[in-house]
């Protein structure tokens, strides 16, 4: 009899993050409806940040497998405003750690976990309560199964992402769409990646000593 195994359904990861948009909602007072924000990024401050996504295979790679992650940011904001028009903003280094790291693939559902050291954020000029961001990440996760099925237990993890913070009283919420591409880049053969498209939410702050 052939062995079948179960992945995780698109479905599922996306209910599962639904969910967890509104929790955050909710835990920050709803973020629009608050009287005041916060300041948001500005130089010389720091970000602070939990976070959660999910997503699936897209064409370009290994197909039907979905991927989700969790975890916490650390960040920099390093300048002041720079650059002219809708390009003006605040560049910030981020450092992730990504302690719940699942791949549900046709053959098996590899676990692991995984370290991003190189985050490089652009953070627009908000725009009332909206604090637009673009982003781009590279790390690496470890797992205790191959990731795709019969290649590498050691991948890397670079990626990019298009999101927005929106600005509550104490706290901010966050909504991303992240192209996330998993690779071993060669230290095993064969080497056939996995790209998916993620939405990650996460709720966090910023401040400034």
């Amino acid at each position: 009899m052939q062995r079948t195994h179960r992945f995780l359904p698109l479905s599922f990861l996306f209910n599962f993050l639904l969910i967890l948009f509104f929790l955050i909602f909710f835990l920050t007072g709803g973020g629009l409806a608050s009287a005041q924000s916060e300041a948001g990024p500005e130089e010389g401050g720091h970000e602070v940040q939990v976070f959660a996504a999910g997503g699936y295979s897209v064409p370009g790679g290994t197909s039907q497998t979905g991927v989700f992650d969790m975890g916490a940011r650390y960040g920099w904001v390093i300048t002041g405003p720079h650059w002219p028009g809708i390009l003006r903003g605040r560049f910030e280094y981020a450092v992730d750690v990504v302690p719940v790291y699942e791949v549900f693939q046709p053959a098996n559902t590899a676990y692991g976990w995984g370290f991003d050291p190189l985050g490089l954020k652009w953070n627009f000029v908000r725009r009332g309560k909206l604090s637009p961001y673009f982003e781009l990440t590279g790390g690496t996760v470890f797992s205790r199964q191959d990731i795709p099925t019969y290649t590498n237990t050691v991948n890397f993890t670079p990626s990019a992402a298009l999101g927005t913070h929106v600005l509550g009283e104490k706290f901010n919420w966050s909504v991303e769409v992240r192209y996330l591409h998993i690779s071993n880049a060669g230290l095993a053969t064969p080497n056939p990646g996995l790209n998916t498209v993620e939405v990650r939410l996460g709720v966090g702050r910023f401040w400034k000593k």
